[in-house]
């Protein structure tokens, strides 16, 4: 199948920008156009391990990145992002390209698709088990999973955990993992192989920078896992290594407000995330040195039956 890296960036560039590409992002289908030249460029190399549907099924999302129209564009030039040719929020500086349309594409997915459940955690998987990580912005959660994922784990997603109501199983969503502020040297540092592209400062979370997801991640995008294990992360300075069971009750509350659509579903999702913390074990994880932190977990998910 034909990926973004394959197309000449002069052939990615004119056919995202006049007809649009039609690419495929683990169960998704979404048609991208973009207008802004470092945008495009950036992508080019950020998404091209990326496949582009051959067929004429049904999209999932209708996305434009367009410059802003405004008169304030010769001054201080925006970006906006589009699905259906509406914009969904306010425009950005136009250097926040990549940053808008990844945050662009979280509100399309978190708004629009309850046929599936959809936890707030970074999940990775391996040997077919899935190590699913739900936290709140600021626990870590971002960097902890791009260590994973350089240390042996397939990525899933950093930032939705895609759950199939009728089996239970995770669904891939390999995207880029967006490090912020001292995160971004600390896994430069810890993976130096790793893909991590132009640093984007003074966005409304501080200065961003995303590592590329592996290029296996992406070619096994459409093999499932099983939930394995729940461990819900937090990050504190100068802390000891702490890693502890969790009682189901807690652990079941924990990821039940983490969802971000466990209203919207009702009772299937209260039965689905009972029976995904019955199936797994579930701990709460305080860390301050990553090398202790993935060393805990690679004895957990290594010993467990």
């Amino acid at each position: 199948m034909l990926k973004i890296g394959d197309l000449r960036y002069t052939d990615f560039s004119s056919k995202i920008d006049f007809f649009g590409l039609d690419i495929l992002i683990g169960p998704f289908k979404i048609n991208l156009n973009i207008d802004a030249p470092k945008a495009k460029f950036f992508l080019h190399e950020m998404w091209c391990e990326y496949p582009l549907s051959a067929t004429l099924s049904t999209r999932d999302f209708h996305v434009r990145l367009v410059k802003s129209g405004s008169h304030r564009r010769w001054l201080r030039p925006q970006i906006q992002f589009l699905v259906d040719g509406l914009p969904p929020f306010q425009p950005l500086p136009a250097h926040h390209h990549l940053p808008m349309l990844e945050w662009g594409l979280n509100w399309c997915i978190a708004k629009r698709c309850h046929h599936l459940l959809m936890l707030h955690a970074a999940v990775v998987e391996r040997n077919g088990r899935a190590l699913i990580l739900p936290a709140w912005p600021g626990h870590g959660k971002s960097t902890l999973c791009a260590a994973l994922v350089h240390s042996g784990w397939r990525l899933f997603c950093d930032e939705f955990g895609l759950v199939r109501p009728e089996d239970g199983a995770l669904l891939p969503l390999p995207r880029l993992i967006p490090l912020k502020n001292e995160s971004i040297e600390v896994i430069r540092s810890f993976a130096p192989n790793a893909h991590i592209g132009p640093s984007f400062h003074g966005t409304r979370k501080g200065t961003i920078a995303h590592v590329r997801p592996p290029t296996e991640s992406v070619e096994r995008m459409h093999e499932t896992a099983r939930p394995g294990w729940f461990v819900f992360p937090r990050w504190v300075a100068g802390s000891p290594l702490r890693l502890e069971p969790m009682l189901k009750s807690e652990a079941f509350l924990m990821v039940a407000t983490n969802a971000f659509n466990y209203e919207v579903l009702g009772q299937t999702s209260f039965e689905l995330v009972g029976q995904m913390v019955n199936d797994c074990d579930c701990y709460s994880l305080i860390y301050s040195d990553l090398d202790e932190a993935l060393k805990a977990l690679d004895e957990l998910t290594r010993t467990t039956p």
